[in-house]
């Protein structure tokens, strides 16, 4: 009871600074958020060094610096400053150094390891290697540090852009990746590196690639994650981990066959315990078919070679980021849970799983100092992202990076609701009420979707959601089934069935508020972005409630994204092949062969960069609409990748969704004066 108590009064505490708000939120406040991430506590337990972000109107980009803050939360410092950026903190073994990555000075644009004394002066490129170090771990003698390294072939899109670009020759399975383009021969592989001759000695030559490696106790191995195939390595996702002699050289023994392995830097590294003999991983579904919907659980296996066992095997929630107390006999790990994540430990011999931070929340990178005290990143409602400490049976906040703007600010705080679809479905989501909000009133309301489909809604803190209730619009967010946080069987209930469920899930959350006589059915908007914006366009295929939508990085004639985008070890596996099954391909093709009966205003938006849904899928939609003669309008941010990263084209896309929505919902008003000034 007493670290309920706590946490509640810490959590409280995050948001605090919206009871004594000002104004509503402006768009161009995006410039004043502060994101923080990746906090790393020191060796001794005095100091936590994180990555603090802000989006700079002068040069059009998002700016990254390393910062540090006490233990005990007196004293924040920054430690590094320039237009380049840098991330990945990692102390060394005694605390002397600071690594972090970062792509500033001679380094032609690739990401190389820079080294920090302590005892002071700047930063020092420390790798001068032609590819991009993607991560990296020190030795526990802090002699050495293994780094994961992508290659840069001469067939690469990053050689592409030289003054003599080669050709790009093809000869993959999956070819294309967001953000790297046409991948060539193009592979991440380990390297030793010597921190005192600046030496740096490829570990894991071959075609297949190796991340997320971490140190044995004792120094004398690694273990890793590698995507390796009998045929052909990029015709199935399958992750397996594997262990080595630190040094080059040294043959690789895999440890895991079946279980699936996702990607390191999306599910958080292994771990090792601290003893050496056990290592802790997140172990998946082996069904290809699961690939977008499974839910990894925690399992541990012998560092030697053996029989993994799942700790919890009837804990049907997803877990991440698994970390070992000091006495190896129990493990921390952050579980999506419901519209919250929270960091829990299982107690390794029995499977107990207990919650260490209750309450409406959202914690994320969290880790164990030797004093097995928690760090972590902690969001709500009504709070960015800042750094707890939980210690004791006590949380304290350590950052207050947002503060003194959040002061002025008044939000709006997310309610749960749960609603129930056509066919039964439970389906839980939230509810974001119009700042000012008037109880009896009826309000203009917004369903706006969550990517992935691997996602959910939850209680963090969102810019959009909390500009649009500034704006007056009430927010549905409804996870759908197919997000995660509800358990398995909901999470696989969409498999090869996309745009169905949800549309019904969509519709049933609508209707629950609508009932709520909070929505005005006159004035009803939709959107989303990436799977948000697929559900879109399945949305107002079927029907015909919502009189404006934004469909961002989306598609709907899905056999055309066959070869086009990045997910074609899912398609063969959930699908089958185009012309094995063309009948479902047509089927989740529903809302091109449908356009004829959209009647909804619809913007597109995409980036002309994007390897994940390419614009084409936007493209098409438009093409569809404006041969229909229903009004649409397609957005194309240049250069730009799934994620829309530049502060100009965000906020720009952030007023064309107010100016969009306004049209259609508020004919007579205008938002721009209210959301920019």
């Amino acid at each position: 009871m007493r670290i309920s108590l706590l946490v509640l009064a810490c959590v409280a505490a995050l948001s605090a600074s919206a009871q004594t708000s000002r104004r509503p939120l402006r768009v161009s406040d995006l410039y004043q958020v502060r994101d923080i991430e990746d906090p790393q506590r020191s060796p001794d337990g005095q100091w936590v060094a994180y990555t603090l972000s802000a989006a700079d109107s002068a040069t059009d980009k998002n700016h990254t610096d390393i910062w540090m803050v006490r233990w005990d939360g007196s004293q924040t410092i920054q430690l590094t400053s320039g237009t380049d950026g840098a991330n990945s903190p990692r102390w060394s073994p005694d605390g002397r150094y600071l690594g972090f990555l970062s792509s500033r000075g001679d380094s032609e644009e690739t990401t190389q390891l820079w080294l920090m004394n302590r005892q002071g002066g700047e930063g020092e490129r420390a790798t001068q290697l032609t590819g991009d170090v993607e991560d990296y771990a020190w030795a526990p003698d802090g002699k050495h540090i293994v780094l994961a390294v992508t290659d840069e072939p001469e067939d690469s899109s990053k050689a592409g852009k030289s003054k003599k670009p080669k050709p790009i020759v093809i000869d993959r399975y999956q070819f294309k990746q967001d953000i790297v383009g046409y991948m060539g021969k193009k592979r991440t592989h380990l390297y030793l590196f010597d921190v005192e001759t600046h030496k740096a000695e490829i570990m894991t030559p071959g075609p297949y690639d190796e991340e997320g490696p971490v140190w044995s106790p004792d120094g004398t191995r690694i273990v890793f994650v590698s995507k390796r195939f009998p045929t052909d390595v990029d015709r199935a996702d399958n992750w397996d981990l594997f262990v080595m002699d630190a040094k080059p050289g040294a043959p690789a023994k895999q440890l895991t066959t079946s279980l699936g392995q996702d990607n390191p830097p999306e599910r958080g590294r292994v771990a090792w315990s601290p003893d050496g003999a056990t290592i802790a991983y997140l172990a998946g579904n082996p069904d290809p078919k699961l690939f977008a919907y499974d839910q990894f659980q925690l399992a541990i296996i012998p560092s030697s070679g053996g029989t993994p066992r799942v700790v919890s095997p009837a804990f049907d929630r997803p877990v991440s980021d698994p970390r070992w107390s000091s006495d190896g006999k129990s493990i921390t790990v952050l579980v999506t849970d419901d519209r919250s994540q929270y960091p829990a430990r299982f107690d390794v011999a029995s499977g107990q799983v207990t919650r260490l931070l209750p309450g409406q929340l959202v914690a994320n990178h969290a880790s164990l100092g030797a004093d097995d005290a928690v760090t972590a990143l902690v969001t709500t409602d009504t709070q960015p992202g800042e750094i707890v400490a939980i210690e004791h049976g006590n949380v304290r906040r350590l950052t207050h990076a947002n503060d003194a703007w959040l002061s002025g600010i008044q939000l709006s705080g997310a309610e749960e609701f749960a609603s129930r679809s056509k066919d039964g479905a439970d389906v839980h989501g939230l509810i974001i009420k119009p700042v000012g909000y008037v109880q009896g009133k009826k309000y203009p309301t917004l369903l706006r979707i969550h990517g992935g489909p691997e996602g959910q809604d939850q209680h963090e803190f969102s810019f959009e959601r909390q500009l649009f209730a500034a704006n007056g619009y009430a927010v549905i967010e409804a996870n759908y089934r197919g997000s995660n946080g509800r358990g398995e069987e909901y999470e696989k209930a969409i498999l090869a069935d996309w745009g169905h469920k949800e549309v019904l899930d969509l519709l049933g959350a609508v209707d629950h508020v609508v009932a709520m006589g909070l929505a005005d059915t006159s004035r009803l908007g939709i959107g989303g972005w990436s799977y948000g914006g697929i559900l879109t366009d399945y949305t107002i295929a079927t029907d015909h409630r919502f009189k404006a939508a934004t469909s961002g990085a989306g598609s709907a004639l899905q056999l055309a994204m066959y070869g086009v985008d990045e997910y074609i070890t899912q398609y063969v596996a959930e699908l089958g092949q185009p012309w094995e099954h063309p009948e479902l391909w047509l089927k989740v093709s529903y809302p091109f062969f449908h356009a004829n009966k959209i009647n909804t205003p619809t913007l597109f938006l995409g980036g002309d960069q994007d390897f994940n849904v390419p614009l084409i899928g936007g493209e098409q939609m438009y093409q569809a609409l404006r041969a229909l003669g229903v009004p649409a309008e397609l957005i194309i941010y240049p250069g730009a990748y799934h994620g829309i990263t530049r502060p100009s084209y965000r906020t720009d896309r952030l007023q064309r969704y107010l100016d969009w929505y306004a049209t259609y919902l508020k004919p007579g008003a205008s938002t721009t004066a209210a959301a920019t000034h």
